[in-house]
């Protein structure tokens, strides 16, 4: 047992840290080309390669659009997380971008208590306050300087919430595989129909053009690396429970601020950390409460 708790930890640990790498790839193509098209990229090059491994297990009928309209709300809400995360990193640096989409635990247990019936605890309003605060004190400086915009991150942190809330909804009605493959498939539908949208609405930020190649290799990349992240993630799961890798999540943190630091010179300042350390400090405490509650 404890061997298989080790390995699901360095698993899951690997495959968070894998998400952040995708993350300060976007970072680097700021303004590069328009962000739904790149999500929609990068979902393309996912969905092809969850197709193919799909088809070799269940079979080519397997493929289809799925009917079920919550696998549709699960590719709604992870596009507009996608979408949010791309500008998130471009206009707030690596570091405090990531730390505001930890708020995501506490928003998935708010969620929860709405639309899954979960009782409300004393724990969830206390790591409700506790996200709150931190979050105020991280957006600060940024919003002096970006004003609205730095709200993107908790746009990627509500639509990782309703993911998460719609996983649990749908557990257990396709295959492990065939679910991340609707997830991927969906998202890229809206991603490639917002895509097409920004085209039409004539602002510039959106307006579509022919990139550069190592662009589209880059999304592919990130494609690539996000689908081998999500497995890694799914094994530590498997091998050691959800409730035993939650801390890991964490890694991801730590992985982005090394990266923001070596790549983009953004070392996160006193009050930056502060509010980090708070943010985390509700995740943790959610998950402890939680641990505790549960039977052994």
């Amino acid at each position: 047992m404890q061997n298989s708790d080790r390995a699901g930890l360095l698993y899951a640990l690997a495959g968070f840290c894998t998400l952040s790498i995708g993350d300060a790839i976007v970072k680097g193509m700021m303004g590069a080309w328009p962000a739904p098209a790149m999500a929609a990229t990068r979902y393309v090059v996912g969905s092809a390669l969850l197709a193919v491994l799909l088809a070799r297990s269940e079979g080519l009928g397997a493929l289809g659009l799925p009917r079920d309209k919550l696998q549709w709300l699960r590719g709604l809400s992870i596009s507009c997380s996608a979408i949010g995360m791309f500008f998130a990193v471009w206009i707030m640096p690596l570091a405090e971008a990531t730390t505001i989409a930890f708020t995501q635990p506490v928003i998935t247990a708010l969620l929860a208590m709405v639309f899954l019936g979960e009782r409300a605890r004393k724990s969830t309003w206390i790591a409700s306050a506790m996200a709150f605060v931190g979050v105020i004190i991280v957006l600060r400086p940024n919003f002096e300087a970006a004003g609205w915009a730095v709200l993107f991150p908790l746009m990627g942190a509500a639509g990782m919430a309703v993911t998460i809330i719609a996983n649990r909804k749908v557990h257990g009605r396709a295959s492990v595989l065939a679910m991340q493959y609707y997830m991927s498939i969906t998202a890229m539908v809206f991603l490639c129909v917002a895509t097409f949208a920004g085209q039409l609405s004539g602002i510039e930020t959106f307006s579509l053009s022919w990139p550069h190649w190592s662009v589209l290799a880059r999304c592919a990349f990130i494609g690539v690396s996000a689908t081998l992240a999500q497995w890694l993630i799914y094994m530590g799961t498997a091998k050691a429970g959800a409730g035993t890798i939650a801390p890991m999540t964490y890694g991801q943190l730590l992985m982005a601020i090394s990266l923001g630091w070596v790549f983009f010179d953004d070392v996160p300042d006193g009050l930056a950390t502060l509010g980090a350390a708070i943010i985390i400090g509700a995740g943790l405490f959610l998950w402890y409460d939680r641990r505790t509650r549960s039977p052994a």
